[in-house]
């Protein structure tokens, strides 16, 4: 018997820290918000519609946005660098959306958007989540 037929006793994987915590819980409420809507654009498909091909465009595209931010924010807390481009991304394009609602009418939730995508970005590029997602951070590569 050899030395190496012993078990190795396995490192605890290290825990995220608090702000990577709750960056990762507020896009994962992103994405279930996105997947949310494309649910309801799905009963509104089968209701009947006078224009399904942009529904249906609509329902992908809103499904695929709430797949990528369900994996950004599971990357995130894993410690992934690549999750923080998508977010980014989608937070930038939110900003951009509730700043037009603002221009039409000031309503609670293009106000609510606006915050939420506000504090996602500023979470974002927070030393603590920068360190987390760099290489080697939080995980073994």
């Amino acid at each position: 018997m050899t030395g190496s037929d012993t078990p190795q006793p396995s490192r605890p994987a290290p825990v995220a820290p608090g702000a990577v915590r709750l960056l990762a819980g507020l896009v994962l409420l992103q994405a279930l918000a996105v997947a949310v809507i494309a649910g309801a654009l799905v009963v509104a498909l089968v209701r009947g519609t006078s224009m399904p091909g942009p529904v249906v465009f609509l329902i992908v595209l809103a499904a695929g946005v709430a797949a990528v931010l369900g994996g950004a924010g599971r990357a995130l807390l894993q410690g992934h660098r690549w999750g923080r481009a998508p977010v980014m991304t989608v937070q930038i394009l939110l900003v951009v959306l509730a700043v037009g609602w603002l221009g039409v009418e000031v309503a609670v939730w293009s106000v609510a958007v606006l915050a939420l995508a506000v504090v996602v970005g500023g979470l974002l590029v927070t030393p603590t989540v920068v360190a987390w997602t760099t290489v080697g951070a939080g995980r073994e590569d």
